[in-house]
């Protein structure tokens, strides 16, 4: 396989945060690749969870890029489907998807869907339809546990999926179970299609309700890698509970012109800022 990073093999697991960090930047990249033949889309999401994507794929999950179905691997579980151009972003470092694929993200007969179905390659579920995917993680990690099998679920969901009574549902049932493979993580960005999502719905204090559901929580800066490696590594006493890590992060990270648009669910970016906003990716790498 060859990396979009280019060099000959893919990534090789590692805690180095250097290394992190030149694959979170490397994701970004890819994020502006895939959007940038467009002119738009969920762009802000894909750069502000590049660092959840680079410690997850490159330091926590137990998976296999030349087997992806590979029955003892962990399963990470996309609950907010228009991430999908992180995770593609992602798997192209691990030749999973060519540069050339990542040119065709929404194109029509592209496998690369705005909203990825399990049949892409490195996906598990179909998550266009929001608030569903922890009540999946939780049916998984109960048929883990009945097969005697040990791998982890791992669900990214967003602060927007806190308004849905399904999320609420999944959580009371997967503390009631003792669900302790199962891990949730929440991309709290306060933005949604309608507006922040304080303004929408108010999901705070967040940390509180999912200690009162019964869940071990952890809130860290979703942009701190090293504070993501932390909150892993906490994960690794907790018994009978599942768990949830708080991810704080900003919507357009390292694009700092995406970063201060008021509305940046859906980005649409005229084509002569598509060069400034790679610019601006590469001029803040030693910051």
């Amino acid at each position: 396989m060859i990396s979009s990073g280019g060099v000959d093999t893919y990534p090789v697991k590692t805690r180095d945060l250097e290394q992190l960090k030149q694959l979170a930047r490397r994701i970004r990249r890819n994020v502006l690749t895939q959007a940038g033949g467009k002119g738009q889309g969920y762009v802000g999401q894909g750069l502000g969870a590049a660092d959840i994507f680079a410690v997850l794929y490159g330091s926590v999950l137990n998976w296999k890029p030349d087997d992806l179905r590979w029955k003892g691997r962990d399963r990470f579980l996309l609950s907010i489907g228009h991430y999908s151009i992180a995770t593609y972003a992602t798997l192209a470092e691990y030749g999973i998807y060519s540069q050339d694929d990542l040119r065709t993200y929404c194109d029509d007969g592209s496998i690369l869907d705005m909203s990825a179905n399990e049949y892409a390659p490195g996906f598990e579920i179909t998550g266009g339809a929001l608030a569903h995917g922890l009540s999946l993680a939780v049916g998984m990690a109960l048929g883990a546990r009945y097969q005697k099998e040990d791998h982890s679920i791992v669900n990214l969901l967003s602060d927007g999926e806190l308004n849905e009574g399904s999320t609420w549902e999944a959580a009371m049932c997967a503390s009631s179970f003792k669900l302790d493979k199962l891990i949730a993580l929440i991309d709290v960005n306060n933005i949604m299609a309608d507006g922040y999502a304080s303004d929408v719905l108010k999901s705070e204090p967040i940390a509180d309700k999912w200690r009162a559901f019964g869940w071990h929580v952890q809130r860290v800066n979703g942009n701190d890698i090293q504070a993501l490696l932390s909150a892993f590594d906490n994960l690794a006493t907790v018994r009978d509970k599942p768990q949830v890590i708080i991810c704080d992060t900003l919507m357009g990270k390292g694009v700092p012109f995406i970063e201060t648009r008021e509305k940046a669910h859906f980005v649409r970016v005229d084509p002569g800022e598509w060069e400034l906003a790679r610019q601006q990716l590469e001029e803040g790498k030693n910051k």
